[in-house]
């Protein structure tokens, strides 16, 4: 289990990327109309003051269960330990394991 810091932590993220979003939208479409360097000088540094954690590069994929932030799988949502435990208890549709 993640630490309660981590989790809250990444939530604050994701509350601002949802808040700031239009915002980072809009000063990227500025950036790439803009014709001289100098407006887009001018709209890089608009964009350079939004917080730093409301940039959606900086959320990290996490287990929902567990937290874990390492060994994740997109599909289900989950790190490759609760997958596992899952799958063995057949609580994954359609998941099976693997012989030859």
């Amino acid at each position: 289990m993640a630490k309660k810091s981590m989790l809250q932590r990444e939530l604050k993220r994701q509350k601002l990327v949802k808040k700031y979003i239009q915002k980072r939208i809009y000063f990227l479409t500025l950036i790439k109309k803009s014709n001289s360097f100098e407006e887009k000088i001018r709209y890089h540094n608009l964009l350079q003051k939004l917080p730093r954690n409301s940039s959606k590069i900086r959320l990290r994929n996490r287990c929902w269960k567990t937290g874990r932030p390492r060994g994740y799988f997109r599909f289900f949502g989950l790190c490759r330990n609760i997958l596992r435990e899952y799958a063995h208890n057949c609580l994954l549709p359609g998941v099976i394991k693997s012989s030859w």
